[in-house]
């Protein structure tokens, strides 16, 4: 395998097992008798069947979009067939999404070969997949402030079906938070590659940092309060317990900071279905301390996972019933 690449940012490395299957030939013998020829280089012998694994790492110096190529020599001649490119896009964001799944967007690889343009993969979809009407689905990623010296202000768009929490906060220096999304859906819906945007600012504190803790909406304080009410039995009132989200910061937002972070969504909200003929399970004879078997078949017929449980139901006037056994159908 020849790695072509210019700037150094690509790198070739073969798993455990590959580096089993690497040779190299002895050129000693040829070494003394032709003078200064130099051994061979080391070649990879795969058997009829067997794999090679590789790990292509991309470490850009710098914020530039960077390509290179991945060239198969077989024996002494490169193969016309096998041709693998690499384009990777470094970037340098003071304000990162951490996380997050690979967007393919619409394009087909194909598509883009044939117009000689491939684009470095965007990491900024989140698949939330199958999720039943009426359920709340959730998944988490990280947003973190690159920045040694400003403290960063987030907050996401308004969004009926989705909705994160924090919603609003602010991020010091080379700090993370962990940021939710739920999707709760009281209809069937299908969500591709839904675009939500988070506007991002830099501001200044009107008091020294030091002094300023860590915020976001889901800060909040617990106070208990009298009330009116009265235990006859107690010679005091009583109380009731009041949660006061903590208000924000005062602050300033730095000038031309402000802008705009994207997050692609996708998701297929849909009632659960199943169809099942059998109603009654009809067992024959069976002599005590032996074991009979039936078999009846249940199938989901919808178009998201079915969760489903068996209980049994106890002979009592109440009706209990214990969980029998659960499963997922797909």
């Amino acid at each position: 395998l020849h790695l072509e690449d210019e700037q150094g940012a690509f790198f070739l490395k073969g798993r455990d097992s590959t580096l089993e299957r690497f040779y190299i030939e002895d050129g000693e013998e040829e070494s003394v008798e032709n003078g200064n020829k130099p051994p061979k280089k080391p070649f990879l012998l795969l058997h009829r069947g067997q794999l090679a694994k590789f790990d292509v790492i991309f470490k850009p110096t710098l914020a530039q979009r960077l390509e290179g190529k991945i060239r198969v020599l077989l024996g002494d001649i490169y193969s016309n067939k096998t041709l693998i490119e690499l384009v990777g896009e470094g970037h340098k964001d003071e304000f990162t999404l951490d996380g997050l799944e690979e967007d393919t967007k619409e394009t087909n690889a194909k598509s883009s070969l044939k117009k000689d343009i491939i684009d470095a993969v965007r990491v900024n979809h989140i698949q939330f997949g199958d999720c039943p009407v009426g359920k709340p689905c959730r998944r988490t990623f990280t947003i973190t402030n690159q920045t040694h010296m400003k403290v960063m202000r987030f907050e996401w768009e308004a969004d009926a079906a989705f909705q994160f929490s924090p919603k609003v906060g602010h991020l010091h220096p080379r700090c993370a938070k962990d940021i939710t999304v739920t999707l709760k859906s009281d209809v069937p819906a299908t969500f591709k590659r839904h675009l939500v945007k988070c506007k991002v600012a830099k501001i200044n504190y009107e008091l020294p940092r030091r002094k300023v803790q860590d915020w976001d909406d889901r800060l909040c304080t617990v106070t208990w309060a009298d009330t009116t009410r009265k235990d006859p039995a107690a010679s005091w009132p009583e109380k009731e317990k009041m949660v006061e989200t903590v208000p924000e910061p005062a602050h300033t937002v730095v000038e031309e900071s402000s802008h705009e972070a994207e997050v692609y969504l996708s998701a297929l909200v849909a009632y659960t279905e199943f169809k099942m003929n059998t109603v009654v399970v009809q067992l024959k004879d069976t002599l005590p301390f032996q074991t009979r078997r039936a078999t009846f078949r249940m199938r989901n017929t919808g178009k998201v996972a079915l969760e489903y449980s068996w209980v049994e139901a106890a002979n009592s006037k109440e009706a209990m019933k214990k969980p029998y056994s659960t499963a997922l159908m797909r």
